[in-house]
């Protein structure tokens, strides 16, 4: 026993201790552990990237969300107009899911200037995009502000929207939702039809139909004939699927379910609807492993790049969708069971990677240090318990996938070999890591780990949800000695995973980048960082 600890001279500052002379520019964590201002707009884009609707580690969804929108509120305060575009960019695909930019859109709606009330009419139709978005918007405008002129011109411009066969397609598809129907909507804001078309379906919305019309009204009101001719003939689903060309969300209700009716949807099932159903049509038999044919569609359909793009599917809904498939229905609220089709399994594997944007390989090295912390052991979608350890795995890995030169390890109070490589499949990463989730934070530990060994890295990554607290020198005073003794010209990428007002990177240093949530696009723009192409 001796007492070199505390006579040897310490080069760095301990993390639950700011950085002497650089007070005014940090912030203390949760955990306790200061770390750099994140700063207003870097705030604003995590919160609609990552969402406040789940607790973390750290802090229950209400405080999350107090905050969240006390930052919304700053920065519709200052640039509306800004805040209108950040909204759009997590919208379209981008963000976990649509929650988040709706609940900001209602919040501009609530900015107190003309250009806050301009900016939300303008970008209206575009993240209010379907009937479920719709309802889900008019819930959170009723509970938080009411509804006033600026709310009823856009109610009224959705509901009388010129693609009125679109209209009819959503109010058939989302006949309720958040505690409202459609009829209830048309009270609301006082609708005019204004068109023929507009007036059948608005009248089919009042009044339903007591007795079904002998030929279809009109092509706008085709789908809403089926759906009305199949409550009265339930024992007709299929023809009513296949001639009304109906969806799940349509027929299920009021038809009878059995294989064929599966069969008929699965045909012409789109790619949100075929990710959310591959545990049903497997359970009901349509899809089996010697079912090559439909096997096959669903590879052209959920390994297909532009179709995975074009539906705004997220690689987390994916990630969802693969581990929930392999539960067997273990996960989750559902009650069904199944047994999953192993090539499935590897369509959906392979559909992980596919969802996010990724380019060449660079020819640069990375080392991915991912957090493996207790804290990202907390569930980020707690129907299927999927964690921010899992998540920040899996965007590690497709980033690693699409190079050559690359190194995975795990970071908490040491830097662990996690063992993961390219060759591992999204599952095998998942369980590894998972297997190793315990444990304090310290950032610091992956460049001092790098320092010690010489490990030449280009660009190192970070996955986590920054509350680094743990270690007596901050990531950034380490950084700077790695710089000093490796390479000083390695480039440090933070990927924030937890919507926090602190990072670990040093607002002083060009080198590095913080970046937001779950974006599909962030490998492809960690590329093109390395190769010096932004």
């Amino acid at each position: 026993m001796n007492y070199n600890f505390y006579t040897q001279k310490q080069t760095g500052t301990p993390q639950n201790q700011p950085i002497p002379g650089r007070e005014t520019q940090m912030i203390q964590g949760r955990s306790g552990g200061w770390m750099f201002k994140a700063g207003l707009w870097r705030s604003v884009r995590r919160c609609l990237l990552i969402g406040t609707a789940q607790s973390t580690y750290y802090a229950d969804k209400r405080e999350l969300t107090g905050d969240f929108v006390k930052v919304l509120k700053k920065a519709i305060a200052q640039e509306p107009d800004r805040v209108a575009q950040e909204i759009l960019y997590a919208s379209d695909g981008r963000a976990i899911n649509n929650s988040a930019p709706i609940l900001a859109l209602v919040l501009l709606s609530m900015g107190e200037t003309p250009e806050a009330k301009r900016a939300f009419m303008e970008i209206f139709p575009q993240v209010v995009r379907t009937g479920s978005h719709f309802y889900e918007w008019l819930s959170y405008t009723k509970a938080m502000r009411g509804m006033g002129k600026v709310i009823r011109e856009a109610g009224q411009q959705w509901l009388s929207r010129e693609d009125v066969k679109g209209l009819a397609y959503q109010l058939l598809k989302y006949q309720q939702r958040q505690g409202f129907a459609h009829r209830d909507a048309l009270r609301l804001f006082h609708v005019k039809p204004p068109t023929e078309d507009h007036n059948l379906l608005f009248q089919w919305v009042v009044k339903g139909w007591d007795e079904l019309p002998s030929e279809i009204p009109s092509e706008v009101m085709a789908q809403i004939w089926w759906f009305e001719w199949l409550k009265r003939h339930p024992e007709e689903t299929e023809r009513a699927i296949a001639q009304g060309r109906l969806t799940h969300e349509m027929a299920a209700p009021v038809g009878k379910m059995d294989r064929g009716a599966w069969q008929l949807l699965f045909d012409q099932m789109p790619i949100g609807a075929m990710l959310r159903n591959l545990a049903s049509l497997t359970q009901i038999g349509v899809l089996e492993a010697d079912n090559t044919r439909n096997l096959e569609r669903v590879a052209s359909v959920l390994n297909n790049p532009e179709r995975l793009r074009k539906g705004r599917i997220h690689p987390i809904d994916v990630l969802k969708a693969l581990k929930t498939y392999k539960s067997k229905g273990r996960l989750g609220r559902s009650q069904k069971t199944w047994k999953p089709v192993s090539r499935i399994i590897g369509i959906l594997e392979r559909a992980v990677e596919l969802s996010f944007e990724t380019v060449e390989p660079t020819g640069k090295v990375f080392l991915h240090a991912v957090d493996v912390s207790g804290s990202m052991s907390y569930s980020t979608v707690n129907s299927i318990g999927l964690t921010c350890c899992e998540i920040a795995t899996t965007m590690a890995l497709v980033t690693a996938k699409a190079e050559t030169h690359y190194t995975i390890r795990g970071f908490a109070t040491e830097f662990r070999n996690l063992k993961i490589s390219a060759s591992d499949s999204f599952s095998s990463a998942l369980k590894k890591a998972s297997d190793q989730n315990f444990g304090g934070t310290d950032a610091a530990v992956a460049y001092e780990w790098a320092t010690k060994h010489k490990f030449k890295a280009d660009v190192i990554c970070f996955w986590t949800d920054n509350e680094s607290w743990s270690g007596y020198g901050h990531p950034s005073q380490a950084l700077a000695a790695y710089r000093k003794k490796v390479n000083p010209e390695v480039k440090a990428i933070y990927v924030t995973l937890a919507p926090s007002a602190i990072t670990l990177v040093d607002p002083h240093d060009p080198l590095s980048w913080d970046f937001a949530g779950f974006d599909p696009g962030t490998p492809k723009v960690i590329q093109m960082l390395a190769a010096g192409d932004l």
